[in-house]
């Protein structure tokens, strides 16, 4: 796959992640609801539909359990590629993307834990960089069409779009904080999409792994790239931010700590502003001469 990966396909498989697999649509690597059809000494098999009859071992089945009974599993590969079931809910589905540890490397690649007795298998040929035991990386999870075992991916762009044609400004979003570049923090936008939020837009401390609500800052004309923002745009309007600079600059002596080099969030807290947009105000009163600035403070012209 490639980022080309249209809204609408991404947007279909966005609202099938967020339901389990109805018992006619039975689907390896997603929950599903399973009947019992028959009872064994080491477990339970279940009406697989396609798949033919899928065992449920022994450790999970539920108590009470028995033939008609309708049970919510997981279906995926074992430790020797045979279909199985467990009721044990995974950290991710496959077409989602989870923050997982590394637990295990080896020759052929990284094994993540997805909360199922089997690691999850990162080849090395889908990690965005290597892989280290012990350390987060946020994955994709997929289903390899050769093998069709489920493996995972760092390579996000790979499986996600990032076009982003449909989305409006200031619309309210799910992100999942991806990645770090010198711009900023790249985001995974709804399950389905990447964007990225500038280091001018950040206006609290965020970590990747973290999962926040975010809104959709601006969908560039020319790539249809999307750039993400913590707050809705214009939190105060420029002309009434320089108000409130230079009220906040009267009632304080004239004088103020909060500087273009202070924190986004200490200038959210005070200003409801973007440093963005805190800078470039402070930077028009500085020229119109209604302050000073120093590397420390702002102060409130004589004049």
């Amino acid at each position: 796959m490639n980022n080309q990966i249209t809204d609408t396909t991404q947007n279909s498989q966005q609202l099938n992640q967020s339901e389990d697999a109805m018992p006619n649509e039975i689907a390896i690597g997603r929950m599903n609801r399973l009947e019992t059809v028959k009872t064994v000494d080491f477990g339970l098999y279940l009406d697989g539909g396609e798949f033919g009859e899928v065992l449920l071992p022994k450790r999970y089945v539920p108590e009470g359990s028995d033939i008609g009974s309708w049970i919510s599993c997981f279906l995926y590969f074992d430790s020797e590629d045979r279909l199985i079931a467990t009721t044990e809910t995974p950290y991710v589905q496959i077409e989602q993307c989870a923050h997982l540890k590394v637990v295990a490397v080896n020759k052929i690649g990284a094994f993540v834990d997805w909360g199922l007795s089997k690691d999850l298998l990162v080849p090395y040929s889908e990690q965005a960089v290597p892989m280290i035991v012990g350390k987060r990386y946020v994955v994709y999870a997929y289903q390899d069409q050769a093998s069709e075992r489920i493996v995972g991916s760092s390579k996000l762009s790979h499986y996600l779009s990032e076009v982003g044609s449909y989305f409006k400004p200031d619309q309210k979003v799910d992100l999942l904080i991806s990645g770090r570049s010198d711009l900023g923090y790249k985001a995974v936008i709804n399950g389905s999409h990447l964007g990225l939020i500038f280091n001018s837009d950040v206006i609290q401390t965020i970590h990747i792994g973290d999962k926040i609500t975010g809104y959709i800052k601006s969908v560039r004309a020319g790539d249809h790239k999307i750039d993400l923002a913590l707050r809705p745009s214009q939190t105060l309007p420029r002309d009434a931010l320089e108000a409130t600079i230079l009220s906040y600059l009267a009632e304080n002596g004239g004088v103020c700590s909060i500087t273009d080099k202070s924190s986004p969030n200490e200038i959210y807290e005070v200003f409801r502003a973007s440093k963005a947009n805190y800078k470039k105000t402070i930077g028009k009163l500085y020229k119109e001469r209604k302050i000073s600035l120093t590397k420390t403070e702002i102060k409130l012209s004589e004049s």
